[in-house]
């Protein structure tokens, strides 16, 4: 009996490797088991939207980006195991409103834009071949700025880094659901029309990235 791998897409996770490993079922053979039929559940969600591998045109990938380690690591796995180059990729950072209303693109300064460029650079020394475009986005509340975001642009997929929550801090967000006022990385989970996903490293020595979708927390992969 062969042996095969069970991955996610491509089109997401081009070489992602994951912990779990099945055989190939005979025809009177058991169902899949709980973790193996999780894995295959990852893989339809990343799927969705019509982003799928077969996809031949560019797709537009949004990715969060702020000053903390969590999501420069995002961006990194998003170049290394997502984008394609044919992809166009939107770096998205909110901004605190001004006091003074919001401004057009010509009245902001450019350092307004400094940590959206020191970000593209980095996606132009990755994948040179790419597309990326910049949107500085106000908002008072992250999650709803980002969602909308995503929304007016028609991104397929979503992504953004998520620190490490303690138990105490998960169960409050269950509680609050959905609400605006919750953690913005969750609430865009819950609430983007495409596909939205958070990405953290297992630990600081490596150990692979835990991927959070609205179906699955923590899903360990292999990087």
């Amino acid at each position: 009996m062969g042996r095969t791998s069970t991955r996610l897409p491509s089109f997401c996770l081009n070489r992602v490797t994951t912990r779990v490993r099945v055989r190939s079922p005979a025809i009177e053979s058991r169902p899949l088991s709980p973790q193996a039929s999780k894995v295959s559940s990852v893989d339809d969600e990343l799927a969705a939207d019509g982003a799928t591998k077969e996809m031949e045109h560019s797709r537009r990938i949004m990715i969060v980006v702020d000053r903390s380690s969590e999501a420069k690591a995002a961006l990194h796995w998003a170049l290394s195991h997502s984008v394609q180059s044919n992809d166009t990729v939107v770096l998205v950072e909110v901004t605190k409103p001004s006091k003074h209303g919001e401004r057009t693109p010509r009245e902001r300064q450019p350092k307004d834009y400094a940590l959206l460029h020191d970000m593209k650079r980095i996606c132009q020394a990755r994948k040179p071949e790419v597309q990326v475009e910049l949107s500085l986005v106000p908002g008072e509340e992250r999650g709803p700025a980002i969602v909308g975001e995503a929304s007016k642009r028609g991104v397929v997929l979503l992504v953004m880094g998520q620190r490490k929550r303690s138990v105490t801090w998960r169960w409050v967000m269950m509680w609050a659901g959905s609400k605006p006022g919750g953690d913005a990385v969750d609430y865009c989970i819950r609430n983007a029309t495409c596909t939205a996903l958070a990405v953290r490293r297992k630990s600081r020595r490596g150990g692979g990235y835990l991927i959070t979708t609205k179906r699955h927390r923590d899903f360990w992969l292999l990087a």
